[in-house]
């Protein structure tokens, strides 16, 4: 049987208030009192229940984190950085994986409302609107993480893609690349992250007096750009392309695995640039040079500012943006 709170006081010989007191340390208490409640408390082993606790101090010590799926790579970075930082300032964090699953985040955001979280960090690769109104209505402090959607209007951390592509543009073009095909995903372009890029990728081309050359699929995996290659292929050899810069890292390496297959050479025959700086890009031969999204660090501050707003510390900005690298490595040849 476990212990109680009535077992507690009973033992230390003051009531189950001065208890409680002690345990929230919500009121004063005499020394003497306080020595003996956390005597029987050592003695007996209790622990208080958690969620009862919080009802009282309206502090669960808890940050809820829904996240896309944890087995890719920036996304248990962007946990990585959520969870070390949490750990500094004695907060745990309950984590949940939806799959893409807009039903499944709303399941996860009512499981953690009733787990009295003190704030939730979303990241997420789906725009559910039905969830933001939810998190809005809830009145709790929350940072929504997006690699793809463009959420501005929202409490979030962003990167300034539209330099980060003019600087991936502009190395590209300093090696003597004119002809630069752009890859990207076609869904949603206009809510998307991908409408910053794709306008700082044709400014870029307009630039050298070129026009812009763009194929848009219907994925941002690696096998979408597997998939892609044979058409990709035929914009090669219509268009004299000698560089392929992809949207996302994922792409670049399906793209890759699709030169090798067929006996197209990297970066001998064709340059391949990609996006992200996912754990594959520096392993996989060649390398991938790319941009460096800094996925620890958005979720290290993603949490921070939570945790800023909690203690009632001021923030600058509700929107930050973090600073982005050009990672020069093989896949690029100058010309």
């Amino acid at each position: 049987m476990s212990v109680t709170i009535k077992d507690v006081a009973k033992l230390a010989g003051v009531s189950i208030s001065t208890v409680s007191r002690v345990i929230n340390d919500s009121k004063p208490v005499s020394p003497e009192a306080r020595r003996k409640v956390l005597h029987a408390i050592d003695e007996l082993g209790y622990e208080p229940n958690q969620v009862a606790r919080s009802l009282v101090t309206k502090k669960s010590n808890l940050i809820g984190v829904i996240v896309d799926d944890i087995g890719n790579y920036y996304v248990s970075q962007i946990v990585r950085g959520i969870e070390e930082i949490g750990r500094m300032y004695n907060y745990d964090i309950i984590l949940g994986s939806s799959y893409g699953s807009e039903e499944t985040e709303m399941k996860y955001l009512q499981l953690l409302r009733t787990k009295q979280v003190e704030g939730i960090i979303l990241v997420s690769e789906i725009m559910n609107k039905n969830l933001v109104e939810y998190l809005e209505d809830l009145k709790i402090e929350f940072v929504y993480l997006n690699r793809y959607y463009n959420t501005l209007k929202l409490p979030t951390i962003s990167l300034d893609n539209g330099k980060a592509t003019g600087m991936m543009m502009d190395y590209l073009i300093e090696l003597g690349h004119k002809n630069i095909l752009y890859l990207t995903q076609e869904e949603d372009i206009e809510l998307t992250i991908e409408k910053v890029k794709i306008d700082a990728y044709k400014n870029a081309m307009k630039s050298i007096g070129n026009t812009p050359i763009i194929h848009k699929i219907n994925s941002h995996r690696i096998k979408g750009g597997y998939d892609a290659g044979a058409y990709v292929k035929e914009l090669i050899d219509t268009h004299n392309i000698s560089t392929v810069f992809c949207s996302q890292d994922e792409l670049a390496i399906g793209l890759m695995n699709y030169f090798y297959d067929n006996d197209i050479k990297v970066p001998e025959d064709i340059s391949v640039a990609g996006y992200g700086d996912i754990s594959v890009a520096a392993i996989y031969r060649p390398t991938l040079t790319t941009i460096r999204e800094p996925y620890y660090d958005i979720g290290a501050v993603a949490i921070r500012k939570i945790l800023k707003k909690l203690i009632g510390e001021s923030i600058d900005d509700e929107n930050i943006t973090l600073p982005i690298r050009l990672i020069k490595r093989e896949s690029v040849k100058r010309i």
